[in-house]
C-alpha cells in the first residue's frame, strides 16, 4: 500500500527559551521489477541503495516477479487501491498501457539532452501514438551465441551468416558426433517463443500486421514458422526447446550442451563467468543470421522501459527515481549486464572493455531490431501465436493451418 510516512525529529535546540522542532517527510515509492535477465535483483537493489543514499527523503520498496507475471501484476495493481509508483514494462505494452491509462504520459519531462543522447531505436520502447510513457532502460535484442571450441573441432572457421547455414553447420557438428542436438531455442508456450519467432520473421521480411489486420499467416511470417518446425523435426534442435525459456537455454549452453543458442545480451557475460560456466572463454557472439537475398542479419526489439503509473501518489519522486536508474552514469556502471541506452557510452572504454565482440554484434543487431506488433490487443495476439507455434512443433497442425487459426483468434 502506498503511504507517506512523516517522521518528526525533535532536537533539543534551545533558542530564546523555545524548543524548535525539525521535521522531514519521507516518501515511500513502490517499484515493480522482474526477477531474471539483464540486471539481477542484487543489481537493482544496489542501484536503488545508491539512489536513496543520494535522496534520503525517499524510500523505495522493491518487488520482483518473473517476466511472465510482470504484465498482470501491473494491471491488477491498478484497481487495488494501492499499486505501484514505478513499473518495468516490455516494449510490447505501451499501446495497451496508454489506452487503458496504466502509465502517465511523461512527454513534457523528456528533455532535449535525453532526446539527443539516447539511441533513436531505444525510444520506440516507450512511445505510443507520438507520446512518451517512460524512459527506456534495458536496450536488448537476441543474438546468436556459439561455442568456439565446438565449431573449431567441427572444422568450421566462421559462424553462420544465414539461417540455412546455421542448419548446415549444426548438421556437421552432429555428424562428427560432437553434440547430439547442437541448437537450443526458447520455444516454451510463452512470450519467449514469440521473440524467437519475431527474429525469424524479421529475417524472412515478414509482416505481423497489414492495415491493422493479421498478415503473419502469409509470406515471411509463414516461412519463419516453417523454419522453426523444420529445425525441430530435423533432430538438430534440442527437443526440450519446446519447454525452454531463456534461462534454460543459458544453462544448456553454459554446460557445453549446445553449439548454437539464440538469447539476450545478458548471456554473454554470464556464459563467460568461469565460476558458473563450463564454456567460459569459448563464447562467441554474432548478430542473429539473415536469409539469402532478403536480409543480412535479424533481430527482435526486446527492450524494456521504466514508467510512472497513473495511480502513483508521488509521480515527481517516481520520475526522479527513473531518471537516476536510466542515467548514463548508472547504466555505464552496469554495462556488463545490459548495454546502455546512451549513444556516447559505446565510445567509453570502461563500457566496451572485455566485451568488444558483443559491442560489435550489438552495433548491427540493435540497428536491425524488428518490433512485435504495436496494438492494444497484443496479449490476445501473442497468446494465439504461442499456441500456433506449439501446435506446429508438436505436429498437431501444419504451420499454415496453425497461423490461420491464430489470425482468427488474435482479436484483430
Amino acid at each position: 500500500m502506498l503511504r507517506t510516512i512523516t517522521k518528526t525529529l525533535v532536537g533539543a535546540v534551545f533558542a530564546g527559551g523555545l524548543l524548535v522542532p525539525h521535521a522531514f517527510a519521507e516518501t515511500t515509492l513502490n517499484a515493480l521489477f522482474m526477477a531474471q535477465a539483464a540486471y539481477s535483483e542484487a543489481d537493482v537493489r544496489a542501484m536503488t541503495d545508491a539512489f536513496t543514499k543520494a535522496n534520503p527523503d525517499v524510500k523505495v520498496n522493491l518487488e520482483f516477479v518473473p517476466y511472465e507475471g510482470l504484465h498482470d501484476k501491473t494491471v491488477l495493481a491498478q484497481g487495488s487501491g494501492g499499486g505501484y509508483d514505478v513499473v518495468l514494462f516490455d516494449v510490447i505494452w505501451p499501446a495497451e498501457y496508454a489506452t487503458n491509462k496504466v502509465l502517465v504520459d511523461v512527454s513534457s519531462k523528456i528533455t532535449d539532452d535525453m532526446k539527443k543522447g539516447v539511441l533513436p531505436g531505444a525510444w520506440t520502447t516507450v512511445q505510443y501514438d507520438g507520446k512518451y510513457y517512460g524512459m527506456p532502460w534495458i536496450l536488448d535484442t537476441k543474438y546468436l551465441f556459439y561455442n568456439k571450441e565446438i565449431l573449431e573441432k567441427a572444422g568450421i572457421k566462421t559462424p553462420p551468416k544465414t539461417w540455412e547455414e546455421l542448419g548446415a553447420q549444426a548438421k556437421m557438428i552432429q555428424d562428427k558426433g560432437l553434440l547430439k542436438t547442437p541448437i537450443a531455442w526458447s520455444w516454451s508456450q510463452a512470450e519467449a517463443a514469440i521473440c524467437d519467432y519475431t527474429t525469424l520473421v524479421s529475417a524472412y521480411g515478414g509482416d505481423f500486421l497489414k492495415d491493422g489486420k493479421p498478415d503473419f499467416q502469409n509470406g515471411g511470417g509463414l516461412s519463419a514458422l516453417k523454419y522453426m518446425v523444420d529445425s525441430y523435426k530435423s533432430g538438430l534442435t534440442n527437443p526440450n526447446s519446446k519447454e525452454f525459456l531463456e534461462e534454460d537455454v543459458r544453462k544448456v549452453f553454459e554446460n557445453g550442451d549446445a553449439a548454437f543458442a539464440l538469447n539476450w545480451t545478458y548471456m554473454y557475460n554470464m556464459a563467460n563467468d568461469p565460476k558458473d560456466s563450463k564454456v567460459s572463454g569459448k563464447v562467441g557472439v554474432v548478430p542473429a543470421p539473415g536469409v539469402t537475398g532478403i536480409s543480412e542479419v535479424s533481430a527482435v526489439n526486446g527492450s524494456m522501459g521504466l514508467g510512472v503509473t497513473a495511480v502513483s501518489k508521488h509521480p515527481d519522486e517516481a520520475w526522479k527515481y527513473i531518471e537516476y536508474m536510466t542515467s548514463q552514469a548508472t547504466q555505464n556502471q552496469y554495462a556488463k549486464l545490459s548495454l546502455p541506452i546512451w549513444a556516447s557510452s559505446y565510445d567509453d572504454p570502461a563500457v566496451t572493455k572485455g566485451q568488444e565482440e558483443l559491442i560489435a554484434a550489438a552495433k548491427l543487431g540493435l540497428a536491425a531490431m524488428y518490433p512485435r506488433p504495436t496494438t492494444p490487443k497484443y496479449q490476445e495476439l501473442s497468446t494465439a501465436l504461442q499456441q500456433a507455434i506449439q501446435e506446429s512443433l508438436l505436429g498437431q497442425s501444419s504451420p499454415e493451418d496453425a497461423l490461420n487459426t491464430a489470425a482468427k483468434n488474435s482479436g484483430l
